[in-house]
C-alpha cells in the first residue's frame, strides 16, 4: 500500500509529482491511498517512491480535469484523477466516453468543485482593518474577510482576488488556509482558524447597496436560496436585510404599480346621440356637391368628430386626430391615418412620417401651410406591446366608417386636386387602393371627377432597409410632389 501525503499548501504540484511517478511503477490505483500532511494520518509510505522510468502522455483536457478534482475534500477526487491516469495510457480516449463511469464521476465532482469556487468569487465580504502601530503614513488599507468553502480550494481562488483587489492588502482566512496579498505580494499559510465576530461600517454599506437593487418585482424566494445557500448567509451582511425585503415585497410592488405611467386615454365627452351608421353600399361621392351631413363648417365638424364612435377604432385611441389647413385649400394631401405622435398630440403628420412629408414637400417648392392634410382614418389603431403601440393597418370597414368624415371635408375644401399617400388614402378617395406601385404618380379621378395624383405614404420610405433604394425612393416620392404644381397651373390654364 502506497499512501502519499501530500502538504497543503502546493497540493497540485505534489500531487502531479507523485501520481507520475507511481504511475511510473505501475502502482496499482487500489493501492494507493491519497491524504494530506494535515489529515493526521499516520504515513505509511512517503518515500522510496520509484524515479520514472517512462513517459506518461495525457490529453490536454486531463490536466485541466486534475486541476478541478485535486480540492475534492475528501481525497476522492485524488485517488479518481490517478486511476484515470493510469487507465490514459492505454485508453486515451477515455475522457470522451462520458458513459463511463469513473468519467461520469469525476465530471460530476469536478461540476462541484467549479461550483464552490464561484460560491467564494461571489460570497467574500471583505471589512476594513485598523492600520497596524507605526504604519507610515498613506499606507495601503487593510481588509480582512472570513469564508468557509465546502472543498480546499483557497489556492485556485487566490490569483482571482489578487487581480480582482491589487490596490489594497487584504486577508482572507479559511478554517484551514490564511491567504495574504500585502504589498502586491500573495502567499499562503495553512492554519487553523475560527469564524471572527467582527463587524464594521462596510456591512451597512453592502446592506444599503443590497437593499437599493432589490427588486421586488422579481422576488423569488426559492431561486436565491438556490443561488445563495444559507450557510453563507452568515458570512454576508447583505443576509440580514433579506426577510424585511421579503416581507415588505408584495407593498412595494402595489406602489410601483400605482406609480407607473398609464396610457392616455380619450378625455370624457358628454353622451351625444352618434351620426347614423352609413350604408355599406353608400357611394362616397354620391351626395358630390352637398355635405351629407350638411353644411357645417372645418372647425364644427372636427368637434363634432370628437364624439365619433362608428367603429371600434375610437375606444382605444386617445382622440380623434381630424384634418387641418385653409378651408379654401386648392390641393388636399390624404394619408393612412394618425400614427402614436399624432394620437397624442391631436394633429396629423406631426410623427416621423409627418416630418419626411414635410422635408420633401418644402424641397419640391410646396409650403404645407397652404394645403389642407388630412387622414382617410381619423382615430389611431394599434396594439399594445410592452410600453410601445405598434401600428395596424385599418381594415375595410373602418375605411368606410370614416368616408363619412372625409366625404365632407371634401365638400367644405372643395379641392381642385386631392394627393393620395398610399394604399388606403387611394382606397378611400377611388374606392381601390390595390396596386399602389404601379399607379403610383398617375393622375386618377374619385367618382365626381375630381384628380387624384397617385403617390407612396412617407412612412413606406422609412420602413425601407435599404439605404440606396430609400434614396431612390425618396426622389420619386419628391418628384411626384413637385407634380401638384404643374396639375395646378394645367388646371389653370
Amino acid at each position: 500500500m502506497h499512501a502519499p501525503r501530500l502538504p497543503r499548501i502546493g497540493t497540485l504540484a505534489a500531487w502531479r509529482d507523485t501520481a507520475r511517478r507511481l504511475a511510473a511503477a505501475h502502482a496499482d490505483p487500489a493501492n494507493v491511498d491519497w491524504g494530506l500532511e494535515t489529515d493526521g494520518a499516520p504515513a505509511l509510505f512517503d518515500e522510496d517512491l520509484p524515479a520514472p522510468s517512462r513517459s506518461l502522455r495525457v490529453p490536454k483536457a486531463f490536466a485541466e480535469l486534475v486541476r478541478t478534482l485535486v480540492p475534492e475534500r475528501t481525497g476522492e477526487g485524488m485517488a479518481l484523477a490517478y486511476a484515470l491516469l493510469v487507465r490514459l495510457q492505454e485508453t486515451p480516449g477515455l475522457l470522451g466516453n462520458r458513459a463511463d463511469p469513473q468519467v461520469a464521476r469525476a465530471e460530476a465532482i469536478a461540476k462541484e468543485i467549479r461550483r464552490d469556487l464561484h460560491k467564494m468569487h461571489a460570497f467574500v465580504r471583505f471589512r476594513e482593518v485598523p492600520a497596524p502601530e507605526g504604519a507610515a503614513e498613506g499606507a495601503r488599507r487593510r481588509f480582512a474577510a472570513w469564508f468557509e468553502p465546502d472543498h480546499r480550494i483557497e489556492e485556485e481562488c487566490a490569483p482571482f482576488f489578487a487581480a480582482r483587489f491589487g490596490d489594497m492588502d487584504w486577508r482572507i482566512a479559511t478554517p484551514e488556509v490564511l491567504t495574504i496579498f500585502e504589498g502586491g505580494e500573495l502567499r499562503l499559510v495553512p492554519h487553523v482558524g475560527l469564524r471572527p465576530d467582527a463587524e464594521d461600517p462596510l456591512e451597512q454599506l453592502w446592506t444599503t447597496y443590497y437593499g437599493s437593487i432589490f427588486n421586488p418585482a422579481r422576488l423569488k424566494p426559492d431561486a436565491m436560496r438556490a443561488e445563495m445557500p444559507r450557510k453563507y448567509w452568515r458570512n454576508l451582511p447583505e443576509a440580514r436585510a433579506i426577510p424585511d425585503l421579503i416581507a415588505g415585497a408584495r407593498a412595494r410592488v402595489a406602489a410601483m404599480k400605482d406609480a407607473a405611467p398609464t396610457p392616455a386615454r380619450p378625455r370624457p365627452r358628454p353622451a351625444k346621440e352618434a351620426p347614423p351608421m352609413p350604408d355599406p353600399h353608400d357611394d362616397l361621392f354620391a351626395a358630390a356637391g352637398g355635405a351629407p351631413g350638411g353644411s357645417r363648417s372645418l372647425a364644427e365638424l372636427a368637434e363634432a368628430a370628437h364624439d365619433c364612435t362608428r367603429c371600434p377604432l375610437h375606444a382605444d385611441a386617445t382622440q380623434v386626430v381630424f384634418g387641418e389647413g385653409p378651408a379654401e385649400a386648392r390641393v388636399m394631401f390624404v394619408g393612412e391615418q394618425p400614427g402614436d405622435r399624432e394620437d397624442i398630440a391631436g394633429r396629423p403628420f406631426v410623427g416621423p412620417a409627418g416630418k419626411l412629408f414635410t422635408e420633401q414637400a418644402e424641397a419640391a417648392g410646396l409650403d404645407r401651410s397652404d394645403y389642407y392634410v388630412t387622414n382617410a382614418v381619423k382615430h389611431f389603431k394599434f396594439v399594445q406591446r410592452g410600453k410601445r403601440r405598434i401600428h395596424q393597418k385599418p381594415a375595410a370597414s373602418e375605411v368606410s366608417a370614416c368616408n363619412w368624415w372625409l366625404r365632407q371635408e371634401l365638400a367644405q375644401v372643395d379641392p381642385q386636386l386631392c394627393v393620395a399617400m398610399g394604399a388606403t388614402a387611394l382606397h378611400a378617395l377611388t374606392g381601390s387602393g390595390a396596386g399602389i406601385l404601379k399607379r403610383r404618380g398617375a393622375v386618377e379621378q374619385t367618382k365626381d371627377g375630381r384628380p387624384v395624383l397617385v403617390t407612396v405614404h412617407p412612412s413606406y420610405l422609412l420602413r425601407l432597409p435599404d439605404a440606396d433604394l430609400r434614396e431612390a425612393e425618396t426622389a420619386k416620392f419628391r418628384a411626384d410632389l413637385a407634380r401638384v404644381r404643374e396639375l395646378l397651373e394645367e388646371r389653370a390654364a
